[in-house]
């Protein structure tokens, strides 16, 4: 009967936790209807605000009937002064409903009062065993469907429908067609006595088509029978005010309730004895007059006034003798009908694998078991038990999914930060390759001429006499050509063009021969931790002793007032880990990006090159390694220093 609309569903479990049997089933956070388990109270209707849940419509099929050349008879429920408030007269409404082309319009009321005595009969003869009130189909379905049990209980007895149309076929023959029309979206299921069943909604939409306007109609009276009290009946103890049955407070022995909580849990307490009663009247909407059928705008209290009113005017033009005449003439109809009993419970898990589904969503002690409810379950526990039915997901539970949200959000951190040094990382590598070609370019164009420069001040140098005055001029042509020459070397191991020889080292001996060549002062103190299980690479020893002693050197210069420089090695067996980290006066940010520059440097004139960090970094990368560097000028921050980290493969390529 009800359906689920996907593109509409926003996954607010509103309808779940409105069902209550929870014939709703979560699949990839859309809410769908297990039609099966449905008991048709239409109460995941009336809370969509989406309108993703709809019923199915019988507004064709009416349209059919009526051209269908038999006679046809509508039989309206007894909420209809709820719903139609706009007519002051109902006369206007049975106007508007005969211009659709119905031939007989008939109260349901009537049925009720029928039903009414039945029940009166029912509690008046002493039987001691305990009655549910059957004129609610869902509340029939309910009982069914997961109450099998106390199918014996429900009181046999038909609704004010079928009553109804039992009726009008002897009132005015079988051969004619009866379109009920009403609140319930249940009743298109109750039973096939009835050729179609339409909502208040629907007679609404069949106006609009049929351009039915209160303006156009001649008003007109219900056909008889005419109904009496009955017209309360929608109401909440409607039954017992019809029957005429009074209960004592003091006696307790008939319950009334409604709604899906109090119907539930009347028949909960029913059920484990904590209840002693003699009738149960039940209600699966608060009232008929609040069924999903009805218009969705309308409210509990105005409703029920309106339909008040209406009783009372009724009741006061009633001829009450023409009534009672039409009661005795329908005495010996058959008011009874039968249920059986169609069990649509699910099996419970144990124990253990409701606590398995409780740990996946992080739900370890009782402490844990929130019961917020905004699953859509009471519990969760309940939530577990429908997990492990399928029926429902774990990303269902709220503070689950807001714990994991954070999580992701944790974990999307910690990846953009790694992706924004990949970046950095990118881009420094790409701009230092193109220096190093330019390097490369610079130092190959410059070797020749400073080759000359210092072959032929040399040979000057041999010619001319120790003790004439251009010597001193030419010593200093041959020291300046020198320094030169160790520039021009130092930019080709900045583009490292010079071949790298791979061999079997043990990575713990290099770092301890590079501390050991370096003049360490007293104020600093050098730490050496080895994390690494086989301590053997295959690297390029020199090569790498430089780059260890380099950065050894640079450490000890960023700490002029003494320091801890810690040395650790680790790594793994596809790679191996250096790590260099002072606690000196650090790297100011804007210089981070020209670490590796050639002839960029930090350190007061005539006391650095500027081609330590960049060798460093051609000498890791030929080496098909990475160098990393992290550091910290502000105290607020933290301890201030750098730490340098270098990873190379373990095994080099020959």
């Amino acid at each position: 009967m009800v359906f689920t609309v996907k593109d509409r569903c926003r996954v607010c479990y509103t309808c779940l936790r409105e069902c209550p049997v929870k014939a709703i089933k979560i699949i990839n956070g859309q809410a769908e209807v297990i039609h099966e388990r449905c008991i048709g109270c239409g109460n995941c209707i009336k809370v969509c605000s989406q309108d993703a849940k709809v019923y199915l419509k019988g507004i064709d099929e009416a349209f059919v009937l009526l051209g269908g050349g038999k006679k046809i008879i509508a039989c309206i429920a007894p909420s209809f002064p709820a719903e139609f408030a706009e007519f002051e007269d109902h006369k206007i409404l049975v106007g508007m409903i005969r211009e659709l082309g119905f031939d007989y319009v008939t109260e349901v009321a009537f049925g009720a009062d029928l039903v009414a005595k039945e029940y009166r009969d029912l509690l008046s003869n002493g039987n001691e065993s305990p009655s549910i009130s059957s004129d609610c189909p869902a509340i029939v379905y309910y009982i069914e469907h997961y109450y099998p049990e106390f199918v014996p209980y429900l009181a046999g007895i038909a609704s004010p429908m079928v009553v109804m149309t039992r009726v009008v076929k002897e009132k005015y023959g079988n051969d004619c067609y009866v379109i009920f029309i009403g609140p319930c979206i249940a009743k298109k299921a109750e039973t096939n006595e009835v050729d179609e069943v339409l909502t208040f909604r629907e007679l609404r939409k069949m106006f609009e088509i049929r351009n039915i306007l209160p303006s156009n109609i001649i008003p007109t009276e219900f056909d008889p029978p005419l109904a009496g009290k009955g017209a309360i009946f929608p109401m909440s103890g409607g039954l017992l005010s019809t029957s005429e049955l009074h209960t004592d407070l003091f006696e307790g022995d008939i319950l009334i309730a409604e709604g899906r909580i109090n119907i539930r849990d009347a028949v909960k307490e029913f059920e484990e004895g904590l209840v002693n009663t003699r009738h149960l009247e039940l209600l699966c909407c608060e009232g008929c007059y609040m069924g999903a059928g009805m218009s969705p705008e309308g409210r509990k209290f105005s409703r029920r006034n309106r339909i008040s009113n209406y009783v009372s005017k009724k009741l006061q033009a009633l001829d009450v003798e023409e009534h009672k005449k039409n009661i005795e003439l329908y005495t010996n109809l058959d008011l009874r009908t039968s249920f059986i009993p169609r069990d649509r419970r699910i099996i419970k898990p144990l124990e253990p694998d409701i606590e398995i589904v409780l740990q996946t969503m992080g739900k370890y002690s009782a402490k844990d078991l929130l019961n917020c409810g905004a699953c859509g379950y009471d519990t969760c526990e309940d939530h577990a038990v429908a997990i492990f039915q399928g029926l429902a997901e774990n990303e269902m539970c709220l503070p689950y999914t807001i714990e994991k949200l954070h999580n992701y959000i944790g974990e999307l951190n910690i990846s953009n930060e790694k992706l924004a040094t990949a970046q950095q990382a990118l881009q420094q590598s790409e701009k230092l390759a193109s220096m190093g070609q330019l390097s490369a370019g610079i130092a190959h164009e410059l070797n020749n001429p400073l080759g000359v420069i210092t072959m032929y001040s040399n040979i000057l140098m041999d010619e001319v006499p120790a003790e004439h005055p251009m010597r001193t001029d030419l010593q200093l042509i041959v020291d300046q050509a020198d320094r030169c020459k160790k520039i021009v070397a130092g930019l080709l191991n900045f583009a490292r063009k010079n071949q790298v020889n791979f061999c079997d080292v043990n990575v713990c001996t290099i770092i301890e021969h590079s501390i050991s060549s370096v003049v360490v002062p007293d104020n600093i103190n050098i730490s050496l931790e080895v994390s690494i299980s086989d301590p053997d690479a295959r690297i390029d020893s020199d090569q790498m002793t430089q780059v260890f002693t380099n950065l050894i050197k640079n450490a000890i210069d960023a700490m002029p007032y003494g320091g801890v420089l810690k040395i650790l090695i680790d790594g793994d067996e596809n790679e191996v880990s250096f790590s260099f980290s002072d606690t000196g006066t650090g790297i100011n940010p804007e210089d981070m990006g020209k670490l590796f520059t050639p002839f960029f440097t930090t350190k007061g004139i005539g006391k650095g090159t500027g081609l330590g960090l960049p060798i460093i970094y051609g000498i890791v990368k030929m080496h098909k390694g990475n160098i990393n560097v992290i550091s910290n000028i502000d105290p607020v921050k933290g301890k201030t220093g750098t730490t340098f980290t270098i990873s190379i493969p373990r095994i080099g390529n020959i």
